[in-house]
C-alpha cells in the first residue's frame, strides 16, 4: 500500500526530472548535452555515479561523460568498450522494462571484458533489496525513428543514495529520463550536423565568391580577348559579355558587342570553321571583322561551360590576335612558292598550277562524258593563280573532280573548229648572258626584274607568269586558240625588246617563245618539255642578229 509520503517523493522527483530535462535541451553542443545527461542522473534521480556510453560510427561505445566521481572520470572517460561486450551485458540479468539490471551474483562473469567500469568491493547485502557495490544497472537509449529504433548509447548508474535497489517508481523515472536523454542527444547531433553543414556552406560560398572574383579579374584584365556567348536555343552564339582586350582588338564598344554573335563578325569564308568550332568546342583560326571594315586573323578557342542540372549553357571563348603570325606564315608560303628576285611564281608553283589543270584521263575518254563547264577564276592566293570552277585545284589523279573539264590541245582538231586550250609559252631571253658578262649580275638582275614586269603587264588577269630560273620564263594562258597564242607571243616579244635603262645605261634583250599545249593525259613535265623544244626550234629558225630585234 502506498505510504502517505510517497506521493510527495514522486512529486519532488518529477520536479527534479523536469529541471534536468530542461537543462538537457538548453545544452549548446553535443558534448555539453552528454555531460548534462550524466549530471542529471546525479541531480534528479538520486544516484551518486553515472556514465554516458555513446555509440560511435564504428559501432563500439565510448565513455563520453562521467559524473559523481573524479576518480571514476579519470579512469573511464574516453575509453571504448566493444559492441559485442555491450550486447552481451544488455542480454543478461533482469529486464526492468527497457532497463537492464545485473546483480552482483551474475556480474562477476563481466569482470574481464573490455567495457570500462568503476566499482568497489563491499559486504554482502543485509536485506533483499539492498544495493551491492558490484550490482550493475544500465539504461539503454534508443532513437525513435523506427519503433524502438537503433541504439544511441547506454547510461550506467551506480550507488543509489537510498542504498537500495530502485523501486517501480525509480525504475520508471530512470527509463523516462533515458528516453528524454536519447531525444536530447539526437537533437544535439542534428544541431551539430546543421552547424557543420552551415559552416561548410559558408566556406563553399566564400570559395565561390572568391572564384567568381578571380574569374572576373582574369576575364576583364586578360591581355587577350575573352567572351561569354550563349549556347543552344534561338540565341546560340550571341555575345553576353566581352572584355576590354577584345573590344580594343575589334574596335567596338562593349555595348555594341552585345548586339552581335561571332557569326555576325566572322569572314564569310570562315563561317563553316566557326560553326564546327561552336558545336564541338576546341580551337580554330579565322578572321573577324573590325569596326573599320578590315579583318584580323585570330585564334579562337572555345570551352563549354556546363550546368550540372541543365546541361551545357555557355561558351567561354578566348580570342588571340595572330595577325602578325599569319602575315609571317603567308610571307613564308609566298617565298616558298615565288621567285625571290622577280616575285613571280617559281618552278615548283608553276608545276603545281599546271598539274592542277591536268588529269590522268586523256580527252575523249568515257569519264569525260560527265564533265561540266568550268571557268578560270583568280585564286586569292596570288594575282596569277587559278583553279577550275572556283574550287580547289584539281589533283591530277584518277579520282579527280567529277566536274573537271578536260584540257585539250586545239592543234589536234580540225583547223576551223575554233577549239580553245591552255597555252604554255616558254620564253628564253636572247643576249642576256652577254649583259651579265659585260655589266655584272647587278645589271642582269635589274633586266630580269623589268622583263618580269613587262610580261606580267602583257597578260590577262588569271594568267600565270612564272620564272623557271636563269633567263627562262613561262606563261600559262587558258582559253586560247592557236592564233590567239601566236598573237600573245608576238605581243610579249615586242614588249621585251625595247631598251631597258639600268644605272643610266640602256641595254637590250630579245626573247624566243615556244608555244606548247597542255592536254589531259600528259604530265606537267611533258607539257613544259614540249614547249621548251618548240622554243629552241623557234630560236634556231631566226638568225642571231635578228633575235634581239624580234
Amino acid at each position: 500500500m502506498e505510504t502517505e509520503s510517497e506521493p510527495y517523493v514522486r512529486l519532488a522527483t518529477l520536479r527534479q526530472l523536469h529541471q534536468v530535462v530542461a537543462e538537457l535541451n538548453t545544452a549548446r553542443s553535443l558534448a555539453d548535452t552528454l555531460q548534462s545527461v550524466a549530471d542529471g542522473v546525479i541531480a534528479g534521480l538520486g544516484y551518486e555515479l553515472a556514465a554516458v556510453n555513446l555509440v560511435q560510427p564504428d559501432g563500439d561505445l565510448v565513455v563520453a561523460a562521467v559524473a559523481g566521481s573524479a576518480g571514476a572520470e579519470a579512469l573511464m572517460a574516453g575509453r571504448v568498450g566493444s559492441r559485442s561486450s555491450w550486447e552481451r551485458r544488455l542480454s543478461m540479468g533482469e529486464r526492468w522494462g527497457d532497463l537492464c539490471f545485473i546483480p552482483h551474483t551474475e556480474g562477476w562473469v563481466l569482470d574481464d571484458d573490455d567495457v570500462p567500469q568503476w566499482h568497489t568491493a563491499g559486504p554482502a547485502p543485509r536485506f533483499p533489496d539492498e544495493w551491492h557495490p558490484m550490482d550493475r544497472l544500465f539504461a539503454p537509449m534508443y532513437s525513435q525513428a523506427n519503433g524502438r529504433g537503433e541504439l544511441l548509447g547506454v547510461i550506467s548508474v551506480d550507488r543509489p543514495r537510498t542504498g537500495r535497489r530502485p523501486g517501480a517508481w525509480g525504475r520508471e523515472a530512470l527509463q523516462m529520463y533515458a528516453f528524454q536523454a536519447a531525444i536530447a542527444i539526437s537533437n544535439a547531433r542534428l544541431r551539430a550536423n546543421m552547424q557543420r553543414a552551415l559552416v561548410r556552406l559558408e566556406r563553399e560560398q566564400q570559395a565561390l565568391r572568391a572564384s567568381e572574383e578571380s574569374f572576373r579579374q582574369a576575364f576583364e584584365y586578360a591581355p587577350s580577348g575573352m567572351a561569354v556567348a550563349e549556347m543552344g536555343g534561338d540565341q546560340h552564339g550571341r555575345l553576353l559579355r566581352t572584355n576590354d582586350a577584345l573590344c580594343r582588338l575589334l574596335g567596338r564598344p562593349a555595348s555594341a558587342m552585345r548586339r552581335y554573335s561571332f557569326s555576325d563578325l566572322v569572314h564569310p569564308e570562315d563561317i563553316g570553321t566557326l560553326l564546327r568550332t561552336s558545336a564541338e568546342g576546341g580551337r580554330a583560326e579565322l578572321r573577324l571583322a573590325r569596326r573599320d571594315g578590315t579583318y584580323v586573323w585570330v585564334s579562337l578557342r572555345n570551352s563549354v561551360v556546363a550546368d550540372t542540372a541543365d546541361g551545357p549553357r555557355f561558351l567561354l571563348t578566348h580570342v588571340e590576335d595572330i595577325e602578325d603570325r599569319k602575315r609571317h606564315e603567308l610571307q613564308l608560303a609566298h617565298r616558298a612558292s615565288h621567285d625571290s628576285l622577280t616575285g613571280l611564281p617559281n618552278s615548283a608553283e608553276l608545276r603545281a598550277r599546271l598539274g592542277a589543270r591536268l588529269c590522268s584521263r586523256p580527252p575523249g575518254s568515257a569519264a569525260d562524258a560527265y564533265a561540266s563547264s568550268a571557268t578560270l577564276t583568280a585564286d586569292p592566293g596570288g594575282p596569277h593563280a587559278f583553279r577550275p570552277g572556283g574550287k580547289e585545284p584539281f589533283d591530277g589523279g584518277p579520282g579527280g573532280y567529277d566536274h573537271h573539264v578536260p584540257t585539250v590541245d586545239p592543234t589536234e582538231g580540225p583547223d576551223d573548229d575554233g577549239a580553245k586550250g591552255l597555252a604554255v609559252l616558254f620564253c628564253d631571253l636572247d643576249g642576256f648572258k652577254s649583259i651579265n658578262d659585260r655589266f655584272g649580275h647587278h645589271t642582269g638582275d635589274a633586266v630580269l626584274i623589268e622583263v618580269a614586269r613587262r610580261l606580267t603587264s602583257g597578260v590577262r588577269d588569271g594568267d600565270t607568269v612564272a620564272r623557271l630560273g636563269g633567263d627562262e620564263f613561262v606563261v600559262l594562258a587558258d582559253g586560247l586558240g592557236t592564233a590567239d597564242a601566236q598573237d600573245l607571243a608576238v605581243r610579249l616579244r615586242n614588249a621585251i625588246i625595247p631598251p631597258i635603262r639600268v644605272d643610266g645605261r640602256a641595254v637590250r634583250v630579245g626573247a624566243s617563245f615556244g608555244i606548247g599545249w597542255a592536254s589531259c593525259g600528259m604530265t606537267a613535265e611533258e607539257v613544259l618539255a614540249s614547249a621548251d623544244q618548240r622554243m629552241y626550234v623557234e630560236k634556231r629558225s631566226r638568225s642571231k642578229a635578228n633575235r634581239r630585234a624580234g
